[in-house]
């Protein structure tokens, strides 16, 4: 039977073992920084038209992880809000260093 989540405080671990590779860990921050770097430029330049890039960046280094280096499923595609959430929680844990590089 297969687990579904209510809560992100659920969900959340089963995230951090959908992503025990360090090389899809990383991959998930590069895409996330350069997220955050789309939306700065777009905001500083004006050109709205960057943020058209912010799904294939940020879904596109994430998927690349998954299928080469994790060998799962995205849990995008069953938990899309919990999946983004994940991301952004992740992201700080690995700078705080609560998540391994």
């Amino acid at each position: 039977m297969e687990t579904r989540y209510r809560t992100f405080k659920e969900f959340y671990p089963f995230y951090l073992r959908e992503h025990a590779n360090s090389t899809c860990r990383r991959l998930h921050f590069a895409g996330s920084s350069i997220v955050l770097l789309l939306v700065a430029a777009a905001m500083v330049t004006g050109e709205l038209g960057l943020l058209w890039l912010l799904p294939l960046v940020g879904y596109g280094f994430a998927w690349i992880g998954h299928f080469f280096f994790e060998h799962n499923r995205p849990a995008t595609f069953q938990y899309p809000l919990f999946s983004l959430m994940g991301d952004w929680v992740m992201f700080r844990d690995m700078l705080t260093g609560r998540v391994a590089w």
